[in-house]
């Protein structure tokens, strides 16, 4: 097999994603086609267009967005992938996350809309592989006056327990709370264990006149708010 790395100026010129992008704009291209654009170059013969599609194949869900979940070792893995293209990619994912995230500042995040506070939370939580609690701290107006991460690793009940939850609500002077965290398998719908710690945090905050208004369950570009579904009722 020739083992001569086929460039994009060696394709035809049908399937050259940068002059396709410099007639029609970017929005025309294919997954493919834009993730070819970052690799520049294929492997071994292979065109950059079929290796872009070979290592979609390759990620979790098989897709675009799935490339954002895969370490460096995992890219490496994939035959034509190396070092250089592996960092290509990696850095085009956490650029994506940077742009999101940029788009929304913390303080301006309010209760009044949990849309915003899971949309800002998304790209940071929806790809983690083990269980993240965090905890926003609320001032008089519903605006985010902390951020604390509770938990790492999983969704420990003793971690997120009234105790230790109220602990910081108390320390950091919230007037109310709101608890995320995330699902792993990249569903959100709340187990009953979910309900059952959601119910106690809820009871407690009552109590103690700091009201958790809401829990907010991150999965894979979806997510389940506690208050919006009514189980905060």
């Amino acid at each position: 097999m020739d083992e001569k790395k086929l460039t994009m100026t060696e394709l035809p010129e049908s399937e050259r994603p940068y002059e396709k992008c410099q007639a029609h704009g970017a929005a025309v291209l294919s997954d493919g086609e834009l993730l070819a654009v970052i690799l520049r170059a294929g492997y071994q013969g292979e065109r950059v267009t079929e290796l872009a599609k070979r290592l979609l194949s390759r990620t979790p869900g098989g897709g675009l967005a799935g490339i954002c979940q895969m370490s460096f070792e995992e890219l490496t893995e994939i035959k034509g992938i190396g070092r250089v293209k592996a960092v290509q990619v990696l850095c085009l994912s956490e650029l994506v996350d940077r742009i999101m995230r940029s788009k929304i500042s913390l303080n301006s995040l309010t209760f009044h809309e949990p849309e915003m506070i899971a949309t800002y939370f998304m790209p940071s939580m929806r790809h983690l592989e083990t269980e993240q609690v965090r905890l926003l701290i609320l001032d008089g107006k519903n605006a985010v006056a902390k951020e604390l991460v509770i938990s790492n690793g999983s969704f420990n009940a003793a971690m997120a327990a009234p105790r230790e939850v109220f602990h910081y609500a108390l320390k950091y002077k919230a007037v109310s709370i709101v608890l995320l965290h995330n699902h792993p398998s990249g569903d959100p719908t709340p187990s009953k264990a979910d309900l059952r710690l959601t119910r106690k945090l809820a009871d407690t905050g009552k109590m103690i006149g700091i009201p958790l208004l809401d829990h907010i369950i991150i999965g894979d570009n979806q997510f389940t708010s506690f208050a919006l579904q009514g189980y905060l009722s």
